[in-house]
Formats: structure tokens, C-alpha cells, sequence
């Protein structure tokens, strides 16, 4: 997948700009984990759920009319978790202390969200071209032609073997004596 490195590079400068977050993940649509810096947290239990609550925001902003999906913001007792769109193929969830500039997280949030959505899409091109050019190169390849089968030789005809009779001249190599 994309470089884990960048994407929590930007993590790490989102959260030095907005030091009221707790946590930063970003996803992918599925549910996968791209990369995280969630101390305290599970960031596979976070990821599913945001794939589960991006579903929904999706469907609602589509069957309100709404147009395709931007952000979401869930507000909690102690705090903030805010999803935005990071490419066509990412999200990116931000966990926040209850005190902090809402502003100020959608302002980042959305700034952090593009750029970790150029990332990701671009490495989804790469990867896609990459798929094309092997399918292409298989496609162009001189087709193989089927081995040979194997020479079968005639087997030998068996030996026939025929008993002749002992004459009574012919003795036994054991000798027995009697005692």
C-alpha cells in the first residue's frame, strides 16, 4: 500500500499543529488501517467503525441531496472524533479533546485530509498502472507451446523361460549324512 512513513509523518505534523488531538488514523474506505497515532486507543476497532459510520454518512448525504461525502463530526462528552475525505479511496479520523477550536480542527483536518488523499491516490495510480503494464507484458509474451509428451518406447517382449527336465544324473549340491 501507500508508504506508511508519509502518512504518519503528516499525522504526527497535524497533530503539532493542533495539540488538543488525542489521536489521528487514517483508512481506507474498507476499513483498513493505513497508518496511525492513536496511544490508548485500538486503531483496527477505530477504523472499522469509521468504515461503518462512513457508510452511513455517505448514504445520508446522497439521499438528502447533499452531494458526495466531505466530512462528519460526532460530539461525545469528552471529546470530538471527526472524519474527513482523504482521496477517493481514504479517510482520515481525528480524535479531540473537548476543548478544542472546532475551527481549527476542520481547518486541519480538511488541509491534512487532501494531502493524505493525494498519497493515497497516487499510489493507487502507480499501482494500477503497474497491474496494467504485467498484464500487458503477460499479454505480449510468445504464448508457450505445450511440452511434448513423452516417447514411449515398446517395452521389451518378456522373457520366456522353459523348465527342461532333470536327469537323473543331475544331484543335489547338499549332501546329508547319517549319524
Amino acid at each position: 500500500m501507500v508508504s506508511e512513513p508519509e502518512i504518519l509523518d503528516e499525522l504526527r505534523r497535524l497533530r503539532a499543529r493542533v495539540p488538543q488531538l488525542t489521536g489521528a488514523l487514517t483508512a481506507g474506505v474498507d476499513g483498513l488501517v493505513l497508518a496511525h497515532d492513536t496511544p490508548g486507543v485500538e486503531p483496527e476497532v477505530v477504523a472499522a467503525l469509521t468504515a461503518a459510520a462512513l457508510g452511513v454518512a455517505v448514504r445520508m448525504a446522497d439521499t438528502t441531496g447533499q452531494g458526495d461525502f466531505r466530512e462528519l463530526l460526532v460530539r461525545g462528552v469528552h471529546g470530538y472524533v471527526a472524519t474527513y475525505a482523504a482521496g477517493e479511496s481514504a479517510v482520515l479520523t481525528l480524535l479531540a479533546q473537548d476543548r478544542v477550536n472546532v475551527g481549527r480542527l476542520h481547518l486541519e483536518g480538511r488541509r491534512a485530509g487532501a494531502r493524505i488523499g493525494e498519497l493515497v491516490d497516487a499510489w493507487e495510480v502507480r499501482a494500477r498502472e503497474a497491474r496494467t503494464a504485467s498484464a500487458d507484458a503477460s499479454a505480449r509474451a510468445p504464448a508457450k507451446t505445450p511440452a511434448k509428451p513423452p516417447v514411449r518406447t515398446p517395452a521389451k517382449p518378456p522373457v520366456v523361460r522353459t523348465r527342461s527336465a532333470r536327469g537323473s544324473a543331475t544331484t543335489s549340491a547338499r549332501t546329508t549324512s547319517d549319524s
